[in-house]
C-alpha cells in the first residue's frame, strides 16, 4: 500500500498503474481505502505538476465574439474607438480596468479570465469617484504614477494602487468628498489634486522607519523650542528631521501639485503614528519654521485618533474664514511661542521701522535665525516688502532631495 507523497514521474506511473487494479474494489474494504487515498495523491501531484493556465483574456475576448458573431465592431460599446479596439486585440495597449469591467457585464466574460487570476472579482466599484479627475499627467511627471500614453484610461488602476500603498482611505475619503473642510483649505483647491497629495505622502509615510514609537505628551512646549532653535544652524531642517524622527514623528516634504495652495498638513497613519508633511511651495527659512512649528501644534494638540488629517493654506492665515477656528488658533500660538516668546516679540522694535541690527541682535539673544524675526515683523505690520532680503529666500529647498 502506498504510504507517501508521490514526488517523481516514476512514482506517479505507479500509482496509475495500482489505481487500475484496483478499480473493482469493494467498498469498506482496505483496498478500497488504498485507491481512496491513491486517488487523492495523484490530483495533489497533478496540480503541482500540470496547473491549470488562466486562459489569456484577449483570446478570451476574440473567441467570445466570435461566438456571438458580432466581430470587433461589436466591442466598440465596451472598449471605445475603431482604433482602440484594434490596440487592445492586437496587444498594443492593455486592457483598462473599466473595459474589463464592461466587457464582463456585456459580454459575461469571466472576471478571472479578465483579471488572469483564478476566483478574482473586480473590486468594489466607487461611483463617486471620477478616477479621470485626478491630475495624472502631473503626478506622471514627479514619477507618482507611470508616465505612459494611455495614462487616462488607466487611472483607476493608478489611483486604486495608491490608495493600496497608502492604506489609508478612509482619512483621503474625507477630502476627496468635502467632508471636515478645514478652515485653511482654499476654496479654490481641487480635492482630487489634494487627496492624490495625500495619498502621496501616506505611502511615504508608511515605507518609512521612526526610531522609536511616538508618546503623547512628548511634543512639549519645551520640545517645540528646542526643534525653533535647531533654525539657527545652518543644516537646521535635516536636524529638525532627524529630531523628531526621534520623537516617532514622521517629517516628510512632498511638492505640492497645482492647484492645492498648499503648505503643509499633519495627518495620522492607520495605527495612530502622527507625521507631518511640508510642500515647500515658498522657498523661504520664515516660512519653513512657522509652517513646520504650526503642524507641530496640530500633532501635540488636535491628532486625536489614526487616519485624521489637517491641512493648511497660511496665506489665510488671519482671514475671516479661520478667525473662529480654534484648531488652528492654537496651533498658531504654539508656534509664535516656539520661535519666538510672547516676552521677546512684545518688544517695541516690531514694527515696520525696525532694522537690520535690530532683527540680528533679537536673533542672536534668542538663538533662531534672523529670517524668522524678519517674517514675524512682517507679517505683525501686514507689509511683505520689509525686510525682504533678510527672510532666507532659495534657502530651504537646497536641503531635500525632492527639489534637488
Amino acid at each position: 500500500m502506498v504510504t507517501k507523497l508521490i514526488k517523481t514521474e516514476k512514482d506517479y506511473d505507479r500509482a496509475l498503474s495500482r489505481i487500475e487494479d484496483l478499480m473493482n474494489a469493494e467498498a469498506g474494504t482496505p483496498e478500497a481505502d488504498e485507491l481512496e487515498l491513491l486517488a487523492a495523491l495523484v490530483e495533489m501531484y497533478e496540480e503541482r505538476q500540470f496547473p491549470i493556465q488562466t486562459p489569456d483574456p484577449i483570446e478570451a475576448v476574440k473567441f467570445r465574439i466570435d461566438q456571438l458573431g458580432i466581430g470587433q465592431k461589436g466591442l466598440i460599446p465596451f472598449i471605445g474607438s475603431r482604433s482602440k479596439v484594434s490596440e487592445i486585440l492586437n496587444r498594443k495597449k492593455p486592457i483598462s480596468l473599466a473595459m474589463m469591467r464592461a466587457l464582463h457585464k456585456g459580454l459575461g466574460i469571466p472576471a478571472e479570465v479578465l483579471l488572469r487570476e483564478p476566483g478574482a472579482n473586480f473590486p468594489s466599484d466607487l461611483p463617486q469617484i471620477e478616477w479621470n479627475r485626478f491630475p495624472l499627467k502631473e503626478m506622471a511627471q514627479k514619477g507618482w504614477v507611470p508616465d505612459l500614453p494611455d495614462i487616462k484610461s488607466r487611472a483607476e488602476e493608478y489611483i486604486r494602487g495608491m490608495i493600496d500603498r497608502a492604506a489609508g482611505f478612509q482619512s483621503v475619503s474625507a477630502i476627496l468628498f468635502r467632508k471636515g473642510k478645514s478652515a485653511r483649505q482654499n476654496e479654490k483647491m481641487d480635492r482630487y489634486a489634494l487627496a492624490a497629495w495625500c495619498l502621496k505622502v501616506l505611502t511615504l509615510a508608511r515605507n518609512s522607519k521612526l526610531k522609536n514609537r511616538y508618546k503623547r505628551g512628548s511634543l512639549s512646549e519645551e520640545a517645540l523650542r528646542d526643534i525653533a532653535k535647531l533654525s539657527y544652524f545652518e543644516n537646521g531642517p535635516i536636524l529638525a528631521k532627524e529630531y523628531l524622527n526621534k520623537l516617532g514623528i514622521h517629517m516628510l516634504v512632498v511638492p505640492h501639485l497645482s492647484r492645492t495652495y498648499l503648505d503643509g498638513a499633519a495627518l495620522s497613519l492607520d495605527d495612530g503614528t502622527p507625521a507631518i508633511a511640508l510642500t515647500l511651495r515658498y522657498d523661504r527659512v520664515d516660512n519653513f519654521w512657522f509652517c513646520l512649528l504650526h503642524e507641530l501644534g496640530h500633532v501635540a494638540r488636535h491628532l486625536a485618533g489614526n487616519n485624521e488629517i489637517i491641512i493648511d493654506d497660511l496665506d489665510l492665515r488671519g482671514h475671516e474664514a479661520e478667525i473662529e477656528d480654534r484648531k488652528e488658533q492654537e496651533a498658531d500660538r504654539l508656534a509664535e511661542e516656539a520661535l519666538i516668546p510672547r516676552t521677546m516679540s512684545e518688544k517695541s522694535f516690531f514694527t515696520e521701522h525696525a532694522s537690520a541690527s535690530e532683527v540680528e541682535a533679537l536673533a542672536e539673544k534668542t538663538k533662531i535665525h534672523p529670517a524668522i524675526v524678519a517674517g514675524r515683523i512682517r507679517f505683525k505690520n501686514n507689509n511683505y516688502r520689509l525686510l525682504s532680503k533678510y527672510v532666507g529666500n532659495g534657502q530651504v529647498r537646497k536641503h531635500f532631495p525632492e527639489f534637488t
